[in-house]
């Protein structure tokens, strides 16, 4: 066998039946060379066409390169398998021996995705952009993961395998195919795998071509579509990335498929994604699938350098190019709450972190979740996207570039004296937040892995008061395009609805721009400074009651 199913894992496991470990795209050249010699080829062909040439329908993968190496074909006619364009057909003068039989294609039924899937699903539609080209690899959750991207335009497809799920995407002019640069305006696969609705939609269907899978699953053939996205699941990763995908300890449990060849074609193509998708915990929430270490005997299917993204239900976590130490806050803060704790400390010990390394906790040490629901666009005056959303513990570097980007000027405005060091104890306390007594949002530009913090707001909430200590500052470059004001007004929405009363603070008195932006918060009040001072107070009330003395 060259892929684990549930009907021979079994039998491998008890050693009675052989697994050849291989990519999909290097199985035709076993048999093609001669190093794996077979007797007989059976196949099953769609009826010839008036000019003898009878379709491999919905499997042609390595089944053309089988038919083709073998000195005796024999092959079942049957009239129910669809006739599929592309490289799939083979002619009646190469079968050597033909049946006749008329029967019902066997049907595959995925699983209904459920809380958890759809979660990922909506996580990583947020990572998937226009114009992108998709493959997905095998199984119920990558599969699902195509239902979350009915909002995306011109999707191209190049996939080992195609299910039911791109039915709806086509229909609604969704994939269209019309941007790629390899095989334009066609759906490339090896197999079908669904049901029959699938099976008579690609039946004739120039849209849709079917290729062996060493022409489909060739890393250097993927590479060569722009914006390719491989989404393959896995079933542990560890805190440094490598990700086990195919087995149980020492039990196999799949194989290795075509999860290499598509992570690593992406990682060739301009643009290009890999990306991991998985659930954080075990089906029974026990156990964490993300781990300090590997199982014992566990197979390490991709390397630390393979991964770019993983998605679970609780973010995304961008690993290219990244330490050690920011790879494992990353992978930390996408786990289970249940398990953070666990894992900053195994991390800890390992020596991965810093020791002193925060997570997002309340008072009592329980993990704050990152509140989502706080994140929206703002669309600058040319049109520029930037994303508004709640600093979370891995912005940590981004805070500090932020920082160390203004200009001397700049951070005595802010800081009121020149800060010459922005130290990881001091910054991670600004970015490991309760989002309650703390709260903090960031301007950011560029997609995730690349993202840049243009912009930053903060309150402190004083209790006995019921208001927040409020301060926000602008990368220079950005400033004079609104940044500023809108986390102003998005901090007045999110303290209203935590129920502050209003906002508090100094300013220099030389900072004219931010007494301006103040002053369109509410009812405000701003008290000069005293002779010699250079601080202006200034009081900011929601609501005009609280503002009476």
């Amino acid at each position: 066998a060259f892929f684990i199913g549930k009907t021979i894992r079994e039998e491998i496991n008890r050693g009675q039946a052989d697994y050849t470990p291989i990519y999909a795209s290097e199985i035709p050249s076993l048999f093609l060379t001669g190093r794996k010699h077979i007797d007989v080829a059976l196949i099953q062909v769609s009826p010839p066409d008036p000019y003898g040439f009878c379709s491999l329908g919905i499997n042609v993968d390595i089944v053309k390169p089988l038919a083709q190496s073998s000195p005796l074909t024999i092959a079942e006619i049957n009239p129910q398998m669809p006739r599929t364009l592309g490289n799939s057909f083979v002619h009646m003068k190469e079968i050597d021996y033909f049946v006749f039989n008329n029967s019902p294609l066997l049907e595959f039924n995925f699983d209904e995705p459920d809380e958890i899937a759809n979660r990922i699903g909506k996580n990583l539609a947020g990572i998937i952009e226009n114009k992108s080209t998709i493959h997905i690899g095998f199984g119920d959750l990558p599969n699902s993961t195509l239902k979350f991207l009915g909002d995306k335009k011109d999707l191209g497809m190049h996939s080992h395998s195609i299910t039911d799920n791109i039915i709806p995407l086509i229909e609604e002019g969704v994939l269209t195919c019309r941007k790629k640069n390899f095989h334009p305006e066609k759906v490339i696969t090896s197999f079908a795998l669904g049901s029959k609705k699938l099976y008579n939609f690609v039946d004739n269907n120039p849209f849709i071509e079917f290729y062996p899978s060493n022409y489909v699953c060739n890393p250097r053939n993927i590479g060569m579509n722009k914006k390719m996205i491989s989404i393959n699941s896995a079933r542990q990763i560890d805190l440094t990335g490598q990700v086990n995908a195919a087995t149980e300890g020492y039990q196999f449990y799949s194989g290795l498929g075509e999860t290499i060849d598509f992570m690593r074609g992406a990682a060739f193509s301009k643009g290009g994604k890999p990306i991991i998708v998985i659930p954080s915990t075990s089906r029974d929430g026990k156990k964490s699938r993300i781990v300090p270490h590997l199982d014992e005997g566990a197979g390490v299917m991709l390397s630390r350098g393979d991964v770019y993204y993983v998605v679970t239900e609780w973010g995304v976590a961008y690993l290219h190019g990244k330490t050690i130490r920011e790879r494992v806050l990353e992978l930390i803060c996408i786990s289970h709450p249940d398990f953070r704790q666990l894992l900053l400390e195994e991390a800890k010990r390992l020596n991965y972190i810093y020791s002193d390394q925060l997570l997002s906790c309340d008072d009592h040490g329980r993990i704050c979740l990152y509140p989502s629901e706080y994140e929206t666009i703002y669309t600058g005056r040319n049109n520029e996207q930037i994303k508004i959303r709640p600093v979370k513990t891995t912005d940590e570097r981004l805070l500090k570039e932020l920082y160390y980007s203004l200009n001397e000027k700049d951070r005595y405005l802010r800081f009121f004296g020149v800060k010459k060091e922005f130290t990881h104890s001091k910054t991670q306390s600004e970015v490991n937040i309760d989002y309650n007594k703390i709260f903090s949002i960031g301007a950011f530009v560029g997609e995730i892995g690349r993202e840049k913090m243009i912009g930053n707001a903060t309150y402190y909430l004083n209790p006995k008061l019921n208001t927040g200590e409020y301060s926000f500052l602008v990368n220079g470059e950005y400033r004079g395009k609104g940044i500023g004001t809108f986390l102003y007004q998005h901090m007045i929405l999110i303290a209203k609805e935590k129920g502050l009363k209003g906002f508090y603070g100094n300013i220099h008195i030389q900072n004219k721009s931010t007494v301006r932006i103040i002053q369109r918060g509410g009812y405000t009040k701003i008290t000069p400074p005293e002779l010699g001072e250079k601080e202006l107070f200034y009081e900011v009330f929601f609501d005009k009651e609280d503002s009476i003395d």
